[in-house]
C-alpha cells in the first residue's frame, strides 16, 4: 500500500508539472499586452518596454519557461501580484484558509442532507418520500445558487436581520454560503446515492442475503451500503476540486476573500502571476482529492485494497527473481 501511495504522489508531482506548463504556455501566446493595458492607451514605446522589464516578459519562450518552473518548483516563488504588488505565495496562504472553510463545509452540508435524503427514497421507492425526494432534488437543480443566495440574503439578513449579509468573522458568516451555494450539490449527491443504492438493491447477493432471512437493517447496513457508497465516493472526490474552482461566485457574492475571488481579480486584471500560480494549486489539490478518493476505496472495499497491495507484492516479487 505504501508503494502505491509513494507512486500516486510521483504522479501527482507529474500532474502539476503538465499544468504548470500548460498555464504558462496559455499566458505567453494569450493576445494583448499585459504592459500595454497597465499604462493605457496614452503611454509611449518606452514607457511600454521598461514595464515589460520590470514585469519580466522580455525574452524568449524557452528562457521564460525555464525561468518560470525553476522559480516555482525549485525556490517556491510563484513571483509578485502585479495588482496588489505583494507576494503571490503569502497571498495564497492568507487566503486559502476561507476557501477550504467555505467549500469543505458545503461538501459535509451536502453529504449529510443528500445522502441520507437518497437512502431514504432509494427504501422507500415509489412511495410518496420517494416522489417528494425526486421533486425537491428536480427544483434543487433548476435554481442557481447565486440566485437562492441573494434570496436569503434579502430575508435573513435585510428583512430579519438574523445573520450577516457577508463579509468573514465567525460561523454565522458562512452560513448563508454554505447553504445557499451547496444547494446543487446536495440535490446530485441525493440523486446518485438514490442510483446507487437501487443499482445494488437489484443484485443477486443482495436477494440471497434476504433469501437467508436476515432483517431489512442488516442487510442494508452489510450488504446495500458499503457496496453503494463506492459510485458516491468517487463523486466527491471529484466534486471537491470542482468546487474550490468555482468557489468565486461564492466569494464574490458574500465578499469572502479566498482564491477564488483573487484568481477572478486576476483575470480581469491580466495578472499573470496570480492565474498561474492558482491553476498549479488546483491541479494539486485535484490530485490528491483523487488519491484520497482511492484510499477511501481501499478503506471499504477489501478487494480494492488487495489489488493495491498485490500489485506491490508483484513488482517486489519480480526484482528478487530478477535480481536472483
Amino acid at each position: 500500500m505504501g508503494r502505491y501511495i509513494i507512486k500516486r504522489l510521483v504522479m501527482t508531482l507529474v500532474v502539476v508539472i503538465i499544468a504548470a506548463w500548460l498555464i504558462f504556455t496559455i499566458m505567453f501566446f494569450v493576445p494583448g499586452d499585459p504592459a500595454r493595458i497597465m499604462l493605457g492607451s496614452n503611454a509611449t514605446y518606452e514607457e511600454i518596454l521598461a514595464k515589460r522589464e520590470q514585469l519580466g516578459l522580455t525574452g524568449s519562450y524557452i528562457s521564460r519557461l525555464a525561468k518560470y518552473m525553476y522559480n516555482c518548483f525549485i525556490r517556491l516563488d510563484f513571483g509578485t501580484s502585479w495588482t496588489y504588488e505583494t507576494p503571490v505565495f503569502e497571498q495564497l496562504v492568507s487566503r486559502l484558509p476561507y476557501t477550504l472553510i467555505v467549500t469543505v463545509s458545503q461538501m459535509i452540508f451536502s453529504l449529510i442532507i443528500g445522502v441520507p435524503l437518497g437512502i431514504y427514497a432509494a427504501l422507500h421507492q415509489n412511495r410518496w418520500g420517494d416522489k417528494l425526494v425526486t421533486v425537491f432534488t428536480m427544483l434543487g437543480f433548476s435554481i442557481p445558487g447565486f440566485w437562492l443566495s441573494l434570496e436569503m440574503v434579502i430575508l435573513f439578513s435585510l428583512r430579519l436581520g438574523w445573520l450577516p449579509a457577508y463579509g468573514t468573522g465567525g460561523i454565522e458568516y458562512y452560513i448563508l454560503p454554505v447553504i445557499g451555494m451547496s444547494l446543487g450539490t446536495l440535490c446530485q449527491n441525493a440523486r446518485q446515492t438514490r442510483s446507487s443504492v437501487l443499482e445494488v438493491m437489484r443484485a443477486d447477493y443482495v436477494t440471497t442475503a434476504r433469501a437467508k432471512g436476515l432483517s431489512s437493517n442488516k442487510v442494508t447496513m452489510k450488504h446495500i451500503m458499503p457496496n453503494a457508497m463506492l459510485p458516491i465516493i468517487t463523486m466527491v472526490g471529484g466534486s471537491l476540486g470542482g468546487l474550490i474552482a468555482g468557489s468565486a461566485i461564492t466569494e464574490q457574492t458574500f465578499s469572502i476573500p479566498g482564491i477564488g475571488l483573487y484568481m477572478l481579480t486576476a483575470m480581469n486584471n491580466r495578472d499573470y502571476p496570480v492565474v498561474e500560480a492558482i491553476t498549479i494549486l488546483l491541479a494539486a489539490i485535484t490530485s490528491i482529492c483523487m488519491l484520497l478518493t482511492d484510499l477511501c476505496y481501499a478503506a471499504i472495499d477489501p478487494r480494492i485494497k488487495a489489488q493495491y497491495v498485490q500489485g506491490g507484492s508483484k513488482k517486489v516479487k519480480r526484482g528478487r527473481k530478477k535480481n536472483g
